[in-house]
């Protein structure tokens, strides 16, 4: 079977809904054994019940990425029994407003999540990854190469995880390590229903719309076609890739003006 991961074992950060919800039920549904990390209890337990039911291999752990300990103390959890050879940094947070808007407070929480949760899983991981070489796939987004109005924060952190992946691809080419990032466009997740439903509660539609056109190609993406391309890159059939980024955007950075 192409693109199999039988026998591999994954983490995937933020599993519970959206990208990371669709990337764990991709990754399974490839024969990996999955294990979501995530704060949000309720939506990982649907994603398990909905892997396992579809005859995949997952678990559950309840970890905060922006807490080292808590990363430490899940990943030594999951190591008794296995080793990992993928890991998604999927988990992440978004944030509206421009340099004046974004507080100090604003900015240090990205910062712990976005940056701060893909360096602690990359610190507990790396050691365990290299072991047998195996595959770091790190959630950027177009925001990290082009400029988006009022995302002034959000850019930052992507950037950051951006040049994060540059950098363990390059320390870790002698063990076999492939490191890449994937850069989605707008997809259409609940974080995009929630932002609609907080801010255009009676033109809902009409507003779904007009974001929708701001991708070029005229729609959204949807969560699986971020999660397929992420299944190739973990895959054998991926072996020659590293230090990559993949915009995945409806062509929105080439296309864009």
């Amino acid at each position: 079977m192409k693109f199999s991961l039988e026998n591999k074992t994954a983490l995937v950060t933020g599993g519970g809904s959206g990208i990371g919800r669709a990337i764990s039920m991709a990754l399974a549904q490839q024969g990996a054994i999955v294990h979501i990390l995530d704060i949000d209890q309720d939506g990982s337990a649907e994603v398990l019940k909905e892997i396992r039911d579809d005859g995949g291999d997952a678990n559950v752990h309840s970890c905060n990425v922006a807490i080292q300990d808590e990363v430490k103390e899940t990943v030594a959890e999951i190591t008794k029994s296995s080793g990992i050879d993928i890991l998604i940094n999927n988990a992440g947070i978004a944030h509206i407003g421009n340099v004046e808007t974004t507080t100090e407070a604003d900015l240090d929480k990205l910062y712990n999540v976005n940056i701060k949760g893909v360096y602690n899983c990359i610190h507990a991981c790396i050691g365990h990854i290299k072991e047998n070489g195996g595959v770091i796939i790190n959630m950027a987004s177009v925001a990290a190469t082009v400029g988006i109005s009022e995302r002034f924060a959000y850019s930052m952190t992507k950037g950051a995880v951006l040049t994060m992946t540059y950098a363990v691809a390059k320390d870790y080419l002698e063990f076999g390590v492939r490191c890449n990032s994937i850069s989605p466009g707008r997809v259409h997740t609940p974080f995009v229903d929630g932002y609609l439903q907080n801010n255009y509660p009676d033109n809902k539609q009409e507003m779904f719309e007009k974001l929708s056109k701001t991708q070029p190609i005229g729609r959204m993406g949807k969560p699986e076609e971020i999660a397929n391309l992420t299944v190739y890159l973990c895959s054998d059939e991926a072996s020659f890739i590293t230090g990559t980024d993949f915009p995945i955007d409806g062509g929105y950075i080439k296309l864009n003006g």
